[in-house]
């Protein structure tokens, strides 16, 4: 949409206040605000839904990769070919025995549940979603009766580098009273954060070999975690594994094993993307009342343009931009208090949870200990254009009746 002089004069004017017209102004301010708070609130909302969803697919699949190949019995006895045919998959980048395994700790009559993971050393050295607050991973070798554990679980139990945790098994040795459990004493070496509440207050972490013992496994896994190259095309990649697999052997994928979570964050995000979208459906509303009050105080004014040479579209051009700026202003703005917003993200969390008292970020409830986000280009294009759509076609109605003003009517007494 083209503007000449004279159009750019007219609705440069008619964007700033002039006497009598306080109001008109007020509620063309109001409607700037209320586009600039529905598309901050569209981005930081988008932005946090998407990086909580990656940052929870990052960490899940970093400790369980993007499937696992287990038998349904729980122990995988003879998996050094389900190994190699694993790794033989094209598309497949990693596979990796893994041992997990649901038991209690014990330390000064506190008892907890934990998840025992017996892992090679090398992999556990070189797995990043390990973050080691005390202690180190490396203290983990075969033998040592060293562990690591989840912060969380140190917290619960009191527990520090250097002390010892006892852990329980049921499965022990049958003795002519019956099964007595399994009990050992280990060492904590290192303590460590995973960034999932979840599993930093049950993961007690061991070498492959000392889970096998303690468990009374022989040389038998629990399972193998296989990474893929594409976690979006994992069934696809491992359905040539399928076939090759014994048939006690089950392969399940990342959306197999958490489909109920991450659909209902899928489900979340659409719901709030139309909620917070009639945040700026009734900002354009506020523009169309604020134009149609400016067509009827300018009408005069409309009148003498059309006697001066001004054509219809002329005037509707003006009036369309008119609202088109108050929509681009906004749009700008909110872009402007979006990123901002979720630059300071923390900080404000914090703040009112000072103010409030309350835990508004519950990693009990929410899983993640951090507020996370993550910007999607895509996304902050569509909600831009969203909000510029609606302020275009919410300027098509004042700009037409404007349009239609006729001169003749409107300055025959005057």
């Amino acid at each position: 949409m083209i503007l000449n002089r004279y159009e750019r004069m007219v609705a440069r004017r008619y964007l700033l206040p002039h006497k009598g017209e306080g109001f008109i102004f007020v509620v063309a301010g109001i409607s700037l605000t209320a586009v600039m708070l529905g598309v901050a609130a569209l981005i930081i909302v988008m932005s946090v839904m998407n990086g909580f969803r990656a940052e929870l697919f990052d960490k899940v699949t970093g400790l369980n990769g993007h499937a696992v190949l287990q038998s349904a019995g729980g122990r995988l006895e003879n998996w050094q070919p389900v190994l190699a045919e694993a790794r033989r998959t094209p598309g497949v980048t990693d596979a990796q025995p893994l041992i997990e395994q649901p038991l209690m700790a014990t330390r000064e009559g506190r008892v907890e549940a934990v998840l025992l993971r017996g892992m090679n050393v090398d992999q556990i050295l070189g797995n990043r979603s390990f973050t080691v607050h005390s202690g180190s991973l490396r203290a983990l070798t075969p033998g040592s009766n060293n562990v690591a554990i989840g912060a969380v679980l140190a917290r619960q139990l009191g527990l520090s580098v250097g002390n010892s945790i006892t852990i329980l098994s049921p499965e022990g040795r049958s003795t002519p009273f019956g099964t007595v459990p399994r009990i050992v004493d280990y060492n904590v070496a290192a303590i460590f954060e995973i960034g999932v509440y979840d599993y930093d207050k049950a993961f007690v972490l061991m070498p492959m070999q000392d889970a096998q013992e303690f468990l009374m496994m022989g040389d038998a896994v629990g399972m193998i975690e296989v990474t893929t190259t594409d976690a979006d095309r994992v069934a696809a990649i491992l359905d040539p594994l399928r076939d090759r697999l014994p048939p006690s052997v089950v392969v399940t994928d990342w959306r197999q094993m958490n489909s109920a979570l991450f659909e209902a964050i899928q489900i979340e995000r659409v719901v709030m993307f139309v909620v917070l979208s009639i945040i700026i459906l009734v900002a354009a509303f506020n523009i169309l009342s604020s134009l149609i009050m400016l067509v009827r105080a300018k009408h005069r004014d409309i009148a003498i343009l059309r006697t001066m040479g001004a054509s219809r579209r002329g005037v509707m051009k003006i009036f369309m931009t008119v609202g088109l700026s108050i929509g681009v202003l906004g749009i700008l703005a909110g872009m402007a208090l979006g990123f901002l917003g979720l630059y300071f993200r923390q900080p404000v969390v914090d703040f009112f949870q000072g103010m409030t008292g309350q835990n508004l970020w519950d990693p009990t409830v929410r899983f993640l200990t951090e507020l996370p986000s993550r910007v999607d280009p895509v996304e902050v294009t569509a909600i831009v254009l969203m909000a510029l759509a609606m302020s275009f076609v919410a300027t098509l109605i004042p700009a037409w009746r404007a349009s239609k003003t006729d001169p003749v009517q409107v300055l025959r007494y005057e």
